[in-house]
């Protein structure tokens, strides 16, 4: 079974989560390049990593995705007190900010699978089982990726996780964003992934309450395990390293 550290994070401005990210991602990415150049026998294994943290407020653009989907200026961005940034993952416009769960699995799938679709379905999966331990049923719309609940009623159709990935010889990096106990209202100076004609929603807006973070995170991180067949341990002089 592999080994995969978890790193939690907790609070941490974007940029500095990002270069932690990249960090990681570029030694994983390194060492499987050295080990081409070596015999088996002297080739150094790759480990994962599954990171998971929360943003201050900020707007992130993924490479494929259109600046007028922000719809603030810089000004408007500075008295929301939000950041915005063009990032190298794919899809569009998405908002990160605190109740929310952002989960940047730093896989070498190479140790898995190597099949980007079937690795984000798997990460849709593991967000809907999570919803599922609450009493939330949640699914996927036609042509979009992410978790959504009534995902079979296009008028009601509201996302409460969004995707966009990154992968180099196999490596991942950026993830998931999942919404529990977000604040909802910072959505609303965007234009969602793209999308004009849905909604966005949380646990705490569907259940009513406020949503304990650390037993949904628990939940997520076991239906990784059970999805991906792998034991995440704590990798705690990497979290050291990113403080």
């Amino acid at each position: 079974m592999q080994q995969v550290s978890y790193i939690d994070l907790g609070l941490i401005d974007y940029k500095e989560g990002w270069d932690f990210q990249e960090k990681i991602f570029s030694e994983l990415v390194q060492r499987k390049i050295d080990n081409r150049n070596l015999p088996k026998s002297e080739q150094h294994d790759t480990v994962s990593s599954l990171i998971f943290c929360e943003h201050p407020h900020v707007y992130t653009l993924g490479k494929t995705g259109s600046e007028g989907n922000l719809l603030l200026d810089k000004k408007q961005l500075e008295d929301r007190g939000a950041d915005f940034y063009k990032i190298n993952r794919g899809g569009d416009i998405t908002y990160h900010g605190p109740g929310q769960i952002v989960g940047y699995p730093i896989f070498d799938l190479d140790n898995f699978f190597t099949d980007i679709g079937k690795y984000l379905r798997i990460l849709e999966e593991a967000v809907m089982r999570t919803l599922s331990d609450f009493g939330i049923t949640a699914g996927r719309l036609e042509g979009c990726t992410g978790v959504w609940l009534d995902s079979s009623n296009a008028a009601q159709a509201r996302k409460i996780c969004a995707i966009g990935v990154r992968s180099s010889r196999w490596v991942t990096m950026h993830g998931f964003a999942f919404n529990v106990n977000t604040d909802l209202d910072y959505f609303k100076n965007i234009i969602p992934c793209g999308i004009d004609d849905k909604q966005v929603t949380s646990m705490k807006k569907e259940l009513g309450n406020e949503i304990d973070m650390e037993k949904v995170k628990d939940s997520v991180k076991g239906h990784f395990e059970e999805l991906f067949e792998m034991e995440l341990t704590p990798k705690i002089d990497l979290l050291e390293t990113a403080k």
